[in-house]
């Protein structure tokens, strides 16, 4: 585990953020919340995450467009995408823009364990 480098959490949905939050923590992770993607953009030290987690549909914004977004910047983290609006054009998308997961709420806690612990030892 890297606890220097974030895990970073990305979804609009305040209880999604403060469970995951939880979890990483009781893993050893450090974390940081974003509540948007103009949130995570204007933060700017994104590209220092270990791993980062986005909410397909963020309050109007699209998760996918904020992982296209930060690729343009030179972002190379490892990109775990969480939705509960499952369909074909959200998952193609997805694994279109390059992800290392993509997670359908409610989703098991090993679930989300098991990607970030190939992204933060690096064997992805």
């Amino acid at each position: 585990m890297s606890p220097h480098r974030p895990i970073i959490v990305v979804d609009d949905d305040s209880s999604m953020r403060t469970s995951i939050k939880r979890l990483l923590r009781e893993h050893g992770f450090t974390v940081l919340l974003f509540d948007s993607a103009h949130a995570l953009l204007d933060h700017g030290e994104h590209d220092n995450a270990a791993c980062i987690i986005i909410d397909i549909n963020l309050d109007g914004q699209s998760g996918v467009d904020l992982r296209r977004r930060l690729a343009e910047e030179g972002v190379t983290a490892p990109v775990i995408y969480i939705t509960g609006n499952d369909s074909h054009a959200n998952r193609s998308a997805a694994v279109e823009s390059g992800c290392i997961a993509y997670l359908t709420k409610p989703f098991r806690a090993q679930s989300l364990m098991e990607p970030i612990q190939r992204a933060v030892s690096g064997a992805i």
